[in-house]
């Protein structure tokens, strides 16, 4: 672990994103919230703010940190579901990897929960895909 006893504590935020991208069946299926598991995003962003409290025991080296914000917004475009996660805390420290365990955890999610809809004939995924999970945005002070 990286030491940061001399670093005062200060405002961070962070923001990640990344996308699904899914058959535009399963797409239509989401927004009639027709999905036989229940409502995909309460259930993705439930698990986009518990994998962000949980970071530091998911990532070995993280510190853990108290969060002290955490918004999870979802876009649904016509062959993919955008997620975008923020996390603001004040400490040592900053919140990108929060973030973005936060986004791969709705992103898991929603993989989950669409996953019966998603498979071909012979169990595969062929268009199922995770993809550009990244920090767009990092502020300090």
């Amino acid at each position: 672990m990286v030491d940061i006893t001399r670093k005062e504590p200060t405002v961070r935020e962070a923001r990640a994103s990344g996308k699904i991208s899914l058959k535009e069946e399963t797409i239509a299926l989401i927004k009639k919230n027709a999905i036989e598991k229940g409502d995909v995003f309460a259930v993705a962003r439930v698990a986009a703010i518990q994998a962000v409290k949980r970071t530091s025991e998911i990532v070995p080296l993280c510190h853990p940190i108290p969060v002290e914000h955490v918004s999870v917004d979802f876009e649904v475009g016509e062959h993919e579901v955008s997620v975008a996660v923020s996390v603001k805390t004040t400490a040592k420290t900053g919140v990108e990897m929060e973030a973005l365990t936060g986004v791969s955890a709705a992103l898991l999610t929603i993989w989950d929960m669409t996953k019966m809809y998603e498979k071909d004939a012979s169990g595969q995924y062929p268009t199922t895909l995770i993809k550009e999970i990244r920090v767009t945005e990092k502020r300090k002070g």
